[in-house]
């Protein structure tokens, strides 16, 4: 049975001397492994699909799964401070453990919080909203 840690061994590995960083690793009962990964600047897909190759590679074909490599979805709540600074001046959603939406421009990240500019300047903590980054057309 493939695991958790040996799939992020063989991610981190793969990942070590770029500015790439691993985001989301699940696997289901089902044996669907899901890998996200996110930087900076923009997640290249011919980056993902190498990935996706070299994972193949060394899990081989003697177990049944279903891998899928790719970036962190612009929809999903962040995960990771990666996904702060990725998105710094632009406008986002926060969702406070009241289920309070602010939404502003993220103007600051730090260690341990962030801050929008909603009419008024708000900090939170990381642990204690779920923020999305907010969509507009």
């Amino acid at each position: 049975m493939i695991t958790v840690e040996q799939v992020k061994s063989l991610v981190e590995s793969f990942l070590k001397d770029t500015d790439y960083a691993l985001q989301t690793l699940t696997i289901d009962k089902d044996s669907n492994i899901l890998v996200e990964i996110d930087r900076l600047g923009v997640v290249d897909v011919d980056f993902c699909a190498e990935l996706n190759r070299y994972l193949v590679a060394q899990l081989g074909e003697a177990e049944d799964y279903a891998l899928e490599v790719g970036s962190v979805s612009l929809t999903d709540p962040f995960k990771t401070k990666i996904q702060y600074q990725k998105h710094l001046g632009h406008n986002v959603v926060v969702t406070d453990k009241e289920g309070k939406r602010h939404s502003g421009q993220l103007v600051s990240v730090d260690e341990d919080t962030f801050m929008i500019d909603a009419k008024e300047s708000l900090t939170f903590r990381y642990d204690e909203v779920k923020t999305k980054y907010n969509i507009t057309f």
